[in-house]
């Protein structure tokens, strides 16, 4: 199983649809709790689905099950970013949603997990897919 994980910050639209096109997934698994923000004009959730499946002919799916509480990212911005708190606790989260148990692994397979933070050292769609991998065993984790 192959999960792959993308985020849109500090890439233009062009950049962005370039490399999901290079990188052969069916369908787009937005992650993000917030997905009607105006930090990129086509990221916001109705532009985006437009976008995936009009450019690449790509799939979106929203699953806010994979996103953190909004008092987890609120107390994460207002502690300045302390990651280690915010993974410990978005990790338990997880586990407390038995995520593994609640998505499909089917849906995920070849699939790209979506958020917002340009790269993944600290970013929650790299903390779902390795929680994933854990809970699920062999699982192939591609960031981009």
């Amino acid at each position: 199983m192959r999960i792959c994980t993308i985020g849109f910050t500090h890439k233009s639209a062009e950049e962005f649809f370039g490399r999901l096109r290079r990188a052969g997934v069916r369908r787009v698994v937005d992650v993000r709790l917030n997905n009607v923000s105006q930090l990129a004009g086509f990221s916001k959730k109705g532009d985006l689905k437009f976008f995936l499946k009009a450019i690449l002919g790509l799939e979106y799916v929203h699953l806010p099950i994979l996103a953190p509480t909004p008092d987890i990212l609120g107390e994460f911005k207002k502690s300045k970013g302390d990651w280690r708190v915010y993974e410990a606790r978005f990790r338990e989260l997880m586990r407390s949603r038995q995520v593994e148990k609640q998505v499909s692994r089917a849906l995920l397979d070849q699939s790209r997990l979506l958020c917002s933070e340009d790269k993944p050292a600290c970013c929650h769609r790299r903390l779902v897919a390795e929680y994933l991998r854990d809970a699920w065993g062999d699982v192939h984790i591609e960031h981009l």
